[in-house]
């Protein structure tokens, strides 16, 4: 087959697995279209809420997409304002995570799909 389908809503949501289902909603729709080499997620964000932990990479630049909504972005120790149809690259060493404004947040995130390149930062990333 040429190509795959799926409705990226139909696919599993991986937030409950880990106790986030009260902050927000995590898909990765990767295997179910059989990518061979690029990675996909759709993101949604409870109205104000932030995203479980912040992450960075070694190798995998990513893309961010804000689909609906208005918050922020840390980006190491820089905020910014992201809003409905924003696009962000991200290189793959820069801690990241979002914040969700009043109306929540709904986000593509494109890039490689490198396994095992990821590093988890669960405390202190959000220091206000």
């Amino acid at each position: 087959m040429t190509f795959n389908k799926k409705n990226l809503r139909d696919v599993e949501d991986s937030a409950p697995k880990f106790g986030f289902e009260e902050v927000q909603e995590a898909r990765f729709p990767g295997t179910d279209l059989r990518a061979e080499t690029t990675g996909l997620a759709y993101h949604v964000l409870r109205p104000g809420k932030r995203q479980a932990f912040a992450h960075r990479h070694e190798q995998a630049e990513e893309i961010y997409v804000v689909l609906f909504g208005e918050g922020r972005l840390k980006l190491d120790d820089e905020v910014v304002d992201v809003a409905t149809m924003d696009a962000i690259r991200v290189a793959p060493e820069t801690a990241r995570a979002f914040e969700a404004g009043d109306q929540g947040l709904e986000l593509l995130v494109f890039g490689p799909r490198h396994e095992g390149d990821g590093e988890i930062i669960k405390d202190g990333f959000w220091e206000d």
